[in-house]
């Protein structure tokens, strides 16, 4: 009766642990799916940021040459 009172604790505590380091891997994928997420978060706003600074650059320049057309 002992040993089945042990075998059944170091089965529990197996289970225990192994459902420990499943949950574990299952936490780092997900921090490391966010940490992903952050990064193309920050090239998504680099390059609007660069669109539009293009853009205003572009619309100045046609302003640029309208000035000039009704200087005409």
């Amino acid at each position: 009766m002992k040993q089945f009172f042990a075998v059944l604790v170091a089965a529990v505590f197996a289970a225990m642990s192994f459902a420990a380091v499943a949950q574990d891997k299952k936490m780092d994928k997900m921090e490391k799916s966010q940490k992903m997420d952050k990064k193309m978060d920050k090239k998504m706003d680099k390059k609007k940021g660069k669109m539009e600074k293009k853009k205003g650059e572009g619309k100045k320049k046609s302003d640029k040459k309208s000035d000039k057309m009704d200087k005409k």
